[in-house]
């Protein structure tokens, strides 16, 4: 397969879904469609806090995973085999551990909203 293909399909594929849940983010709760943890679906709160920054994220991230594999691809002389995939997945560990590490900055274990320190 063309290598150009290859992270076109896995790389641009994330960054697709990424910009299509920016702008098409989930309304309410559901097991369906947007960012699904067991603390993001404790009200409609942290849901909505959750998928807006988990969306924001995503699409950064991605945006870089994609631009980083093409050059990969661009400067190695080696066949492009399972590298675009761990960009793949490097960029979805990032977003779900920022996402989660913002979700326990702003919100308690019960779901209620943390008072900011002044």
């Amino acid at each position: 397969m063309d290598p150009y293909i290859y992270v076109i399909s896995v790389n641009g594929l994330l960054l697709f879904f990424s910009v299509v849940f920016y702008f098409f983010p989930p309304k309410k709760i559901n097991s369906f469609y947007g960012y699904r943890t067991n603390k993001s679906m404790k009200n409609e709160e942290i849901w909505h806090f959750a998928n807006s920054f988990f969306n924001n994220t995503l699409v950064k991230y991605a945006s870089i995973s994609f631009a980083v594999a093409l050059l990969f691809v661009f400067i190695t002389a080696v066949d492009v085999t399972w590298q675009p995939m761990v960009f793949l997945l490097l960029t979805l560990a990032v977003a779900v551990f920022k996402t989660e590490q913002k979700l326990s900055e702003n919100f308690d274990s019960d779901g209620n909203k943390i008072k900011s320190k002044k």
